[in-house]
């Protein structure tokens, strides 16, 4: 009786624990290179205990840098300098730092730190939790690129023309290597290999370890297009208008799809069902098949895309010179939604790419102020433009009401 008692007990604390486990919250995830992978998606799930509600924050000035997240907390920079650390849940400002340039890179994170470029040319390593600086590193010109971490080293891109590769325990060079132009496309590490495109039109191919030439191609222009990879493939978008894949190893062509306008926006993979989503500057989103480039189906937005698409569920998300951010069906580029913060008259583009957080998505614009947006209730909250459009139309009607006033009198007279 005892034995069985002891086992009940047993049981019972085995359950609770069980129970413990599966209501703590979704431990953090690092945000590693661009976009969160080397697919691009930029999605993460919500933990339980997420409570997210529609907002919006003033920066007070242009926002390409697109964000990153960890533990309900989302990080980007701005044309101000300052790169931001606010709470998802309701977008109040958890900390801030002043860098001496406009911060277009886009952060990645590893562990409890925050990597991030500026204009100033240094680059930042700053802890998550306050904002404190761990170390800087200063490159020879404006840092654009966004950061890479893999093995303990960081890997970033200057316009000084070269690839940077540091310790990030302490920012100290390993190794660095001088390309044509600025550097401003994102690399990625795949296999020991650093792959990264330059603006000298170069997709690079270069050792992690030591910096060392493995291969390179030669597009028609510049790559400011951050390369992604999937199935031992490289796929970058060029301005000389093409998507490229390229086989990682040998750094051959297996297909080009050509866009009709210079790509700077990134590709976005879905291996679920070998889809890639890419924008171009005619305006034109498109869909293509990640094995052989065959055309799947495209939009016409009008406006330059070099906003990168993130994935949501059956969706994708992404945003426009035009100043929407599309929501799309994946599958067969139905429009579900458009969310346009300035109304029409007061758009601004959008730039910097989406990420999303469960059914919420979050993305700054090019009018200073920094989104969130429930993708699947299509909902947002009341922007200040649409205050300003209001005040417009009522001072309009007190004109209008003015200029009657007046002409009637003077008919009377």
């Amino acid at each position: 009786m005892i034995r069985k008692t002891n086992m009940a007990l047993v049981l019972i604390l085995l359950g609770l624990l069980a129970s413990s486990i599966s209501l703590s919250p979704v431990s953090a995830v690092d945000w590693p290179m661009f976009h969160l992978n080397s697919d691009h998606t930029g999605f993460l799930t919500q933990p339980g205990d997420f409570a997210p509600t529609l907002w919006n924050f003033n920066a007070g000035k242009s926002i390409k840098s697109s964000p990153a997240i960890m533990d309900k907390t989302i990080f980007f920079g701005s044309d101000n300098g300052i790169i931001y650390a606010l709470n998802m849940e309701d977008g109040t400002k958890t900390w801030e730092y002043k860098t001496d340039g406009a911060v277009v890179s886009s952060p990645c994170i590893f562990g409890d730190v925050i990597y991030i470029g500026s204009g100033d040319g240094y680059i930042y390593a700053l802890k998550t939790s306050n904002g404190e600086l761990k170390w800087k590193y200063k490159t020879g010109n404006a840092v654009d690129s966004s950061p890479t971490v893999a093995n303990g080293t960081l890997y970033i891109g200057s316009n000084d023309n070269n690839i940077y590769a540091l310790n990030t325990e302490n920012g100290n060079l390993i190794w660095n290597y001088k390309t044509g132009k600025s550097v401003k496309s994102s690399p990625i590490v795949f296999n020991g290999t650093l792959y990264v495109g330059s603006d000298d039109g170069v997709v690079y191919a270069v050792g992690a370890k030591n910096g060392s030439k493995i291969w390179h191609y030669t597009t028609g222009d510049k790559i400011q297009s951050s390369p992604a990879l999937f199935n031992d493939t490289i796929y970058v978008g060029s301005d000389d208008g093409k998507l490229y894949a390229f086989n990682s190893t040998a750094g051959t062509v297996a297909w080009t799809y050509s866009m009709g306008k210079s790509v700077k926006s990134s590709p976005t993979i879905d291996e679920i069902n070998f889809n890639l989503y890419v924008g171009a500057d005619n305006g034109q989103f498109s869909c293509l098949d990640t094995r052989n480039g065959t055309h799947k189906w495209s939009i016409q937005t009008g406006s330059a895309i070099e906003s990168t698409a993130a994935i949501s569920g059956n969706r994708t998300v992404f945003g426009s010179n035009n100043g929407k951010l599309y929501v799309l069906n994946k599958y067969s580029g139905t429009v579900e939604w458009t969310y346009e913060p300035g109304y029409y008259i007061f758009n601004a583009p959008l730039i910097s790419s989406p990420a999303v957080y469960g059914n919420m998505s979050y993305l700054g614009s090019n009018d200073g102020y920094f989104y969130a947006v429930n993708i699947e209730k299509q909902s947002s909250s009341t922007s200040v433009w649409a205050y300003y459009i209001g005040g417009i139309l009522i001072i309009i009607i007190v004109v209008l009401i003015a200029l009657r006033m007046i002409r009637t009198r003077s008919k009377k007279e």
